[in-house]
């Protein structure tokens, strides 16, 4: 087990009245034992309790070869799992559940009377995962430094002729030949009016001169998520296009500034979010500014006009403003990670913001 990390969650449960939790979410029990266990439909549940007893119950077909630091309670497929782990909670006192655990197992444990009550307790572990301790911040710095050399052999190949699905799979292969085990999420690669849609699915349309290109991208080193988005065009870049690459720019630049302890995460989305639209395209930016990352892409804790937490020392966060407009056929998104200082924040991402014009061959 990951004593600190497990510790801090206990402290929190202590904090919140829940003196014990069931944890299903593979990426959390990674988290806290630094095992991957991929259970499949069976059930996996990580007994935590205030008072220590911890019990990690799990299928005998996920045979474990070393000590995790927590008691293993085994079961097999003809054995009534919940009815197992039911025989180790406390039955007179609350039960905290995670958000990923299938109703199918929460509704027998109920039957059965596993607790006095059952709340939603995933924001317990979300909360913990959204500081960063020293190892995890080495491992996103290492992650991102990658994502730019991806990003670099990435962008001479928009004028390659290939269809957005052919440039989609050699990022893929790229993100392989770098070490990476996979993508972090499916690659975004939009050609002119395609960019204009946000999370637009490649497709076999090809890149034009012209074209703004949407480069959205990010891959898994070492268990750690990265994410990068840059806008660059095919062979020329129209007076109109630069405008709205500058906006953005812009946008993201003083997104980044407001990214610091003390302020709230949405002061973040704010800062960029109005830049946009004192310049007269707040209606063009339709997402979010950005995101929590680190063992997922995408993790509790988001960049918008809604979170009014306190951003701490430790986050790793998206600002990744963005302009779209359909009918002109120009999609521009600038994304950057930050990691959180004492003072300020590190941004993670070293690739040039630069507008960058890819020659035609």
């Amino acid at each position: 087990m990951k004593e600190t990390r497990v510790q801090k969650v206990l402290e929190a449960m202590e904090e919140r009245a829940v003196p014990q939790m069931i944890i299903s979410d593979p990426v959390a029990i990674f988290y806290l034992t630094g095992k991957w266990i991929h259970p499949g439909e069976r059930m996996l549940a990580l007994y935590l309790h205030v008072n220590g007893g911890h019990k990690l119950v799990i299928n005998k077909l996920f045979p474990q070869e070393k000590d995790l630091g927590v008691d293993l309670i085994w079961y097999d497929d003809v054995e009534d799992a919940v009815e197992i782990l039911s025989r180790h909670v406390d039955r007179n006192a609350v039960m905290g559940i995670d958000k990923t655990w299938p109703a199918r197992f929460l509704l027998r444990l109920q039957e059965l009377g596993g607790g006095s009550a059952f709340v939603n307790a995933s924001s317990i572990v979300d909360d913990v995962r959204q500081i960063k301790d020293g190892e995890e911040q080495e491992l996103m710095r290492i992650s991102s430094r990658i994502n730019d050399s991806v990003m670099e052999k990435v962008i001479p190949l928009v004028t390659k002729g290939m269809t957005e699905q052919e440039l989609e799979q050699e990022v893929r292969r790229i993100y392989k030949e770098a070490g990476c085990e996979g993508v972090s999420f499916d690659p975004i690669t939009s050609y002119g009016k395609n960019g204009a849609d946000p999370h637009h699915a490649a497709d076999g349309t090809r890149g034009k001169r012209g074209d703004s290109v949407v480069i959205d991208i990010g891959g898994f080193k070492d268990n750690y998520a990265s994410d990068m988005t840059r806008t660059v065009f095919i062979g020329e870049v129209s007076d109109r296009a630069r405008e709205i690459y500058e906006i953005v720019r812009e946008a993201n630049m003083r997104g980044i500034a407001a990214a610091k302890p003390g302020n709230r995460m949405c002061d973040v989305d704010l800062a960029a979010r109005s830049y946009i639209e004192e310049k007269g395209y707040g209606q063009y930016f339709t997402h979010r500014t950005g995101h929590s990352i680190g063992l997922e892409d995408h993790e509790a804790g988001d960049v918008s006009s809604v979170n009014t937490d306190i951003i701490r020392p430790g986050q790793c966060f998206s600002v990744e403003p963005g302009i779209y407009l359909p009918d002109e056929e120009i999609g521009v998104r600038i994304e950057d990670l930050v990691l959180i200082t004492e003072d300020g924040c590190e941004v993670l991402n070293h690739f040039t913001k630069d507008l960058i014009v890819v020659p035609q061959e």
